[in-house]
């Protein structure tokens, strides 16, 4: 039989590749790519984004700051409030960081708060406490966060959120 001859090469990358697959850890972090990445990334945002050098230059440094243990590994890497017009990059840049990062635009989660106006929307961005119906649910935020950990959150419009909600979003931040 032919197919007692054939052999395969399994070598370093393959394995990578596997496992970021499983596991949605981005493959520059399985083999060590990312350090390159960080040093151009305030390069790679500027390409996208055109006129907002502060505000390239404040994410970047927050990333490089977080990617080399410089910030508590239980809270986001960075959180920033991108205040604006319509028209001046606040989306593209979130779309740039996740591009750049983690090599996808579908690493991007962005949700409309202006959906959750009303008090009881906060069980519905981040799920229902223990003892509640829908509670193994989850929420909008934490599902997405859950199915996809190395993501860019877009709080698109949060200033029309209730107050209780952003609470809740500032103790996470």
């Amino acid at each position: 039989n032919s197919n007692e001859n054939v052999k395969y090469i399994v070598d370093r990358e393959k394995i990578a590749k596997v496992v970021s697959v499983w596991s949605k850890i981005p493959l520059e972090k399985l083999t060590e790519q990312e350090s390159e990445k960080l040093l151009r990334l305030e390069e790679a945002l500027h390409e996208r984004v055109i006129g907002q050098k502060e505000a390239v230059m404040a994410v970047a440094k927050a990333v490089r700051r977080a990617r080399v243990g410089l910030k508590d590994p239980n809270r986001p890497i960075g959180t920033f409030i991108f205040c604006g017009p319509t028209g001046v990059g606040k989306t593209e840049l979130s779309n740039a960081l996740a591009e750049t990062m983690f090599g996808d635009k579908k690493n991007l989660i962005r949700i409309d708060m202006s959906e959750y106006m009303e008090k009881h929307s906060v069980s519905r961005l981040i799920g229902a406490p223990p003892g509640y119906i829908g509670h193994d649910d989850g929420g909008q935020l934490t599902e997405a966060v859950r199915r996809n950990p190395y993501s860019v959150i877009l709080l698109d419009e949060i200033e029309k959120a209730h107050q209780d909600v952003f609470n809740i979003l500032l103790q996470i931040m």
